[in-house]
């Protein structure tokens, strides 16, 4: 039998900033039938307070006081930036600590380094090297599920959809999704009309498409 047994920081930064009751053990029960699950069962929030050099304190305090010496990062670009800033501060933080009294010398010297292992959690998908990110591939099944639930009133309508969807600098979900449905039209930062009068062909697409059975989409950013 697998036995799971490890700590979490529940709504990620701020709990770590926090500790206390935010810190959480998780066992085999807890995990358990969690892989159809939506989201994240600790939660995730932002942290201003962990932006701050006071709070990175905190933070390296929790950790040193609970003998936890790595971490786990899941998220994007702020998450994993936050994490490698903290990681890189870690051992000034550490002996700012000792110096103030807050933390033991025999327990800053066990801990030692922090080591941070980040997984890249983003439906932008925008991850050098990384096929498939975390929620990616969720992203773009619930866009699709959503578009679907379009086709109907679209059809009977003779109307046309603009669908924007999320992915901030990268288009990879919204051409992805534009292949899928067969969007008559698409926007996308890596990619942008070349025609000055591309308003002009846009509108003549939708009004060719408006009498058609099939749902034609437009997606922007």
């Amino acid at each position: 039998m697998l036995i799971i047994s490890f700590p979490a920081f529940p709504n990620s930064f701020p709990g770590l900033v926090q500790g206390g009751d935010y810190f959480r053990r998780l066992s085999w029960h807890d995990v358990s039938g969690i892989l159809a699950r939506g989201g994240t069962i600790i939660g995730t929030a932002r942290s201003k307070e962990f932006r701050t050099r006071e709070g990175r304190l905190k933070a390296a305090h929790n950790l040193i006081s609970r003998g936890i010496d790595a971490l786990v990062v899941i998220g994007g670009d702020g998450s994993l930036t936050g994490a490698n800033i903290f990681r890189s501060e870690f051992t000034e933080l550490t002996a700012a600590l000792v110096a103030d009294g807050r933390v033991a010398p025999e327990a800053a010297e066990k801990i030692g380094n922090l080591r941070v292992v980040g997984l890249v959690g983003s439906i932008d998908n925008d991850m050098c090297g990384t096929d498939m990110t975390i929620g990616a591939d969720s992203a773009l099944h619930r866009a699709l599920f959503a578009i679907d639930a379009l086709s109907s009133t679209a059809a009977s309508h003779q109307r046309a959809f603009v669908v924007e969807i999320m992915g901030r600098n990268c288009g990879w979900l919204a051409l992805y999704a534009a292949i899928a449905c067969g969007a008559d039209w698409l926007f996308i930062p890596e990619c942008p009309s070349k025609k000055d009068d591309w308003a002009e062909d846009m509108c003549q697409t939708l009004k060719r498409v408006r009498f058609s059975l099939w749902v034609h989409a437009i997606f922007g950013y």
